[in-house]
This record gives C-alpha cells, sequence and structure tokens, in this order.
C-alpha cells in the first residue's frame, strides 16, 4: 500500500492527511494559520501538522510517497513558489523549498481550488470523467478545471479563476476590483448580501424572525429557510441567487463543455430546492440544448475533504 499527505493552507487552518492509495484518508491533524505572520513559520507549522498525520496514521516518514499542498493564491507547480497569494500576503514564497528542510520528501504544489477539483475528479462527484469542472460557493467562487485528466493552470498558473468573470457589468464591485463578477452574485457572501437588501426593503419578512433567532446573524441559509416557510421576499431572493449561479454555470459549460460540473460549498447543503432549478435553467439556456450529449450538474461529495485528497494526488497530476 502507498500512502501519500495532502496538506490544504488556509487562511483560517492549515489541515494534513495522510491518505492510501485508494483515495482514503486513514488519519488527519490540524493547526490555526494564525495569519498574518511570516511563510517561514507557516511553513514550518504546516510540515509539524503533516508530520504529526504520519504518527497518528501510525507510519513512519519513509513510508509516505510525496507531499501534496493546495494553497490560496497562484501557485507554480514547476518551481514550488507561492507567487502571489492575498489571503496569505505572500509574494514569491517557496513553499516547497521550506517544506523540504523539515521533511525529505518530493512537495508538489497547486492552487486549492484546483487541488479540490482534482479530489473530486479521482475520487468525488467527478470520477469516471475525462473533462471536469469544479466551483466552490464559498466567501468567493472558487474555480478548478480539469481537461483531459490533468488539471489547467493556465501559462501562469493563475488559470481556473472562474469566480471573476462579469456576468453583470457595471454590477457591485467585487474584490478583485472589476464590477459584477460572478463570484458577487453567487458566492454564499453575495447570497447573503441579497439577503439583507431583500430584509431592508421587506421588514415583515420572516427572514427578520429567522436572523433573530440565529443571534442576528444572516447566513447563506436564511432565504432559503424563509423560503420553505412561504415567505415571498426570500423567494425572490432564492430565485435571483439561482438565476446568477446558472447564468454562471452555463458559460462555463459554453465554454467548456466538460462531462460532469460539480458545485460545492456550503451551499449546497440546499440540495434539490438549489440543484433542480438550477439545472432547469442550464438546460434552456446552453448552446447545446439540442445535442445528444450534455454536461452533468452535480453536487460535490467530498465536502472538506476534497482538498487534502486532491492535494495528496498531486504527484501524479503534475507528473502526468
Amino acid at each position: 500500500m502507498k500512502y501519500y499527505v495532502g496538506i490544504d493552507l488556509g487562511g483560517t487552518n492549515i489541515s494534513a492527511g495522510v491518505v492510501n492509495e485508494n483515495y482514503e484518508i486513514i488519519a488527519k491533524a490540524s493547526i490555526k494559520t494564525n495569519c498574518p505572520r511570516p511563510a517561514v513559520e507557516i511553513a514550518e507549522d504546516m510540515a509539524k501538522t503533516a508530520i504529526e498525520s504520519i504518527k497518528k496514521a501510525e507510519l513512519s516518514l519513509d513510508q509516505i510517497e510525496w507531499i501534496g499542498i493546495g494553497t490560496p493564491g497562484i501557485a507554480n507547480c514547476a518551481t514550488g513558489i507561492i507567487e502571489y497569494s492575498n489571503n496569505l500576503d505572500f509574494t514569491n514564497v517557496p513553499m516547497a523549498e521550506y517544506i523540504q528542510k523539515y521533511i525529505d520528501k518530493p512537495v508538489y504544489i497547486e492552487n486549492d481550488a484546483n487541488a479540490a477539483a482534482y479530489g473530486e475528479f479521482v475520487a468525488g462527484a467527478a470520477r469516471n470523467a475525462v473533462n471536469a469542472v469544479c466551483i466552490t460557493l464559498g466567501t468567493g467562487v472558487g474555480g478548478g478545471i480539469i481537461i483531459d485528466g490533468k488539471i489547467y493552470s493556465g501559462s501562469n498558473s493563475a488559470g481556473a479563476e472562474l469566480g471573476h468573470m462579469v456576468i453583470e457589468v457595471d454590477g457591485p464591485q467585487c474584490t478583485c476590483g472589476r464590477n459584477g463578477c460572478f463570484e458577487v452574485f453567487s458566492s454564499a457572501t453575495g447570497l447573503i448580501r441579497m439577503t439583507k437588501e431583500a430584509m431592508e426593503k421587506d421588514k415583515n419578512s420572516t427572514m427578520w424572525k429567522l436572523s433573530f433567532d440565529r443571534n442576528n446573524k444572516v447566513t447563506a441559509r436564511t432565504s432559503f429557510d424563509a423560503m420553505r416557510s412561504g415567505d415571498k421576499s426570500a423567494a425572490e431572493v432564492v430565485d435571483k441567487y439561482i438565476k446568477y449561479l446558472s447564468a454562471g454555470i452555463t458559460n462555463i459549460i459554453n465554454i467548456f463543455q466538460p462531462d460532469i460540473l460539480c458545485i460545492g460549498g456550503g451551499v449546497c447543503n440546499e440540495g434539490d430546492p438549489l440543484l433542480l432549478p438550477v439545472r432547469e435553467l442550464v438546460k434552456k439556456e446552453v448552446y447545446t440544448r439540442n445535442s445528444k450529449k450534455n454536461t452533468k450538474i452535480v453536487i460535490a461529495e467530498l465536502g472538506n475533504d476534497a482538498g487534502i485528497i486532491g492535494a495528496a494526488f498531486l504527484g501524479n497530476a503534475i507528473n502526468k
């Protein structure tokens, strides 16, 4: 049996897991990232967390094939350098070299959304596909593209930023500096913004009570939960959200025509109330609507484990 270590480097947590050749996580460890701080300190904690996961798996370092890292930002897999990450305040950090000071194994790095997409491709909702696209609806909208079984990251390692295509010119400003990005409307953050806007217009909406019951917190669930209780304003928010999400997904399918497009992130916990209307809208709008074969739209299966599993198998992805 072969074993690999996958590290999911996030702005909040560093998570590491030992994964066997059957794509099963057999042990995990995690630590707070504690940003911002020097990259060398974060690298040391990443190495310690990886070693801790190996100990939990009751394995020795000699039994590990390699270390894979999924990181926010632009990760150059050829050089092992994180060229830029605004979330971590990194610029040109030689992360593979830093990790190898503590662990004498090959180290591979890739963007975290790409790593998660590869995880779904090898072991989750996109397995058995040849071409696949994965999007994650979280704080932003992450994207990962698999073409002919390989991660596509462009000529400068910055490809697959699917959240930053504009779907409404002169729309609300995005954190990237543009206006009207897919991310502005289809992220969990965007859904929360639209929910709050609707609440301000309708002071009698059930969404107010739901937020009060949750310590005055509006979440991505608020509009969906209120919709289920018959609230008209909430239903309008959900409809608007699904229209924007479907528009972005249609664009992605028209460009890439993948076998499978999988959607991940907390918003997807809504299940069929989200997925079924998205499928119907995309089916009506996609350019290939009259074709015999069309992209399957599915919910991601691996959850938070996708990043660890995908990172663990980066050696395979990069060396193909």
